[in-house]
């Protein structure tokens, strides 16, 4: 498969896209695409967390598990949506935290491109999923590829703040360097959760250690 991803991440993940799991990945949509199963994100926004957050641009990584699967959600950022969609509760949840912590007014969309373009890569574990059915490409490779993603971050670059919202993406803790970089950890935003999230303070957080390692802040709002 011709990967259309931004060079920058292209040139730091080359040799992931010519391994054997990678075909895999490739094979396992072509062929669940071919039987009529709709996937998502659309092909074209795949590597929308890389497309919009070139790998220099990076400052904040903030892990998801997989895609929206509903129609029209997924456009390849973590916990994002498109334009014209309610946001889900785990976003509003988020919205309400960005509202407390740093005093941002709740959004009305749910679309986060502009923090991804500021240096916020929104990455799931996952990078697609059967339309309908969650988790269902938790299996077929992409671990092995984000997994990868999240250790060259961790060895090529210094002072990224990571947020770890809940217990799947804290067991990627283990992938980072933690002299080198901020970890937050938090419980997930999801309502089963969401009283471990709010009160975090991640965004204020985020900000200050930017700041005191002489890097533009993010401006969260939306």
């Amino acid at each position: 498969m011709n990967v259309k991803i931004d060079e920058s991440w292209k040139k730091v993940l080359k040799e992931e896209f010519e391994k054997p799991y990678f075909e895999n990945i490739v094979h396992h949509i072509k062929v669940e695409k071919s039987q009529g199963k709709i996937i998502y994100p659309p092909g074209s926004l795949i590597f929308n967390a890389f497309n919009t957050t070139p790998f220099d641009k990076v400052k904040v990584v903030i892990l998801g598990q997989d895609p929206y699967h509903g129609p029209g959600q997924a456009h390849g950022l973590c916990f994002s949506v498109q334009e014209r969609v309610t946001p889900p509760p785990s976003l509003v949840n988020i919205f309400k935290e960005l509202h407390d912590d740093v005093g941002v007014r709740i959004p009305v969309s749910g679309n986060l491109t502009r923090w991804a373009q500021q240096g916020v890569f929104l990455l799931n574990a996952s990078l697609t999923v059967r339309a309908g059915e969650p988790m269902s490409h938790s299996k077929i490779g992409w671990a092995e590829f984000t997994n990868t993603v999240i250790k060259k971050i961790s060895e090529l670059k210094e002072h990224i703040v990571f947020l770890l919202w809940g217990k799947f993406a804290q067991e990627k803790k283990l992938l980072i360097d933690e002299n080198k970089h901020f970890i937050l950890n938090a419980a997930h935003p999801s309502p089963l959760s969401v009283t471990g999230f709010l009160g975090c303070r991640h965004f204020s957080k985020t900000n200050e250690y930017l700041v005191k390692n002489g890097i533009d802040p993010i401006d969260w709002a939306l």
